[in-house]
């Protein structure tokens, strides 16, 4: 699809932004594509077209975020819904999600408003969660959501079930369960695997568990996990993609299925997803065992 209208999504506090955001904008008004802004970006640079995120991503044809990982998770949460394709310019280096480079931001955009581009499918999570006697259901999410213990807690017994069947009692720091793309977040700090984001799976990755035999488990997105908190301390915390925080009490819980909504990241056109992996974790190599 040709791009004809775009909207400009930007970290305000990131140093560059404005910036970035006024050098694109000149750039598209050239190509003659329109553009609008996110709120925050637009009162930073003296735009009047400012505009809440689900609102811009309702009336665009791409969104173009300026910023870093947290920025994109930031903006998923509110525009899933939407079937948006979303293009991540990093503002420092590139990212798991913002794979685009400042320095490659016209020429990657030059082939990708001529519609010469790919976008990856990402699953989501959705959480409902029960604290007490209120439920709140939560909006999808990329990454993760993750359990762990609120201060001075003691080790958590978290009682999880996959489709109402038992599974097992973990008792851990916590639990993390993520999606593929959140597979390279806290999941692989705390020993659990890489997987392909294309695949469609739940990662289920129990942090510092007591039971040294007790190890990371990958299940089908088709099932419900509910996990159950009971702990005797003061509580635990329960954050989603890093980013919104609940406190737990023993015998609060949630239940995590696939959302109906995916995010649809635009792929660079300058490297593909094993380059990124090499980068960002510095494994380095090249083929045949070369040096370049």
């Amino acid at each position: 699809m040709v791009i004809k209208k775009i909207g400009i999504i930007a970290n305000v506090e990131k140093e560059k932004s404005a910036e970035c955001t006024i050098q694109l904008r000149d750039w598209a008004l050239t190509k003659g594509i329109t553009v609008l802004f996110e709120e925050g970006i637009a009162g930073k640079i003296g735009e009047t077209n400012g505009m809440d995120r689900r609102e811009l991503a309702s009336l665009v044809d791409l969104l173009v975020v300026l910023g870093g990982d947290g920025t994109i998770l930031r903006t998923v949460r509110f525009v899933s819904e939407y079937d948006i394709p979303l293009v991540g310019i990093n503002l420092g280096e590139f990212g798991y999600l913002t794979e685009v480079n400042l320095n490659e931001m016209f020429s990657a955009l030059e082939l990708i408003v001529k519609g010469e581009y790919q976008t990856e499918k990402r699953m989501m999570l959705d959480i409902t969660i029960c604290l007490g006697t209120e439920t709140v259901r939560h909006q999808s999410i990329l990454n993760d959501v993750v359990i762990t213990r609120g201060n001075l807690s003691r080790i958590l017994n978290l009682e999880t079930t996959v489709n109402e069947r038992y599974l097992t009692t973990f008792r851990a720091d916590g639990i993390i369960i993520s999606t593929p793309t959140g597979s390279t977040a806290y999941n692989i700090s705390a020993g659990g695997p890489i997987v392909f984001p294309e695949q469609d799976a739940f990662i289920i990755n129990p942090i510092c568990p007591f039971t040294l035999t007790i190890r990371p488990i990958i299940v089908p997105d088709s099932v419900e996990i509910k996990v159950i908190t009971w702990t005797k301390g003061q509580g635990a915390i329960l954050t989603l993609d890093g980013q919104v925080s609940y406190t737990m009490k023993s015998g609060d819980s949630m239940i995590i299925r696939k959302s109906p909504y995916v995010t649809n990241l635009v792929s660079s056109p300058h490297r593909d997803y094993m380059e990124i992996l090499r980068t960002k974790l510095g494994w380095g190599g090249s083929p045949s065992g070369t040096n370049r």
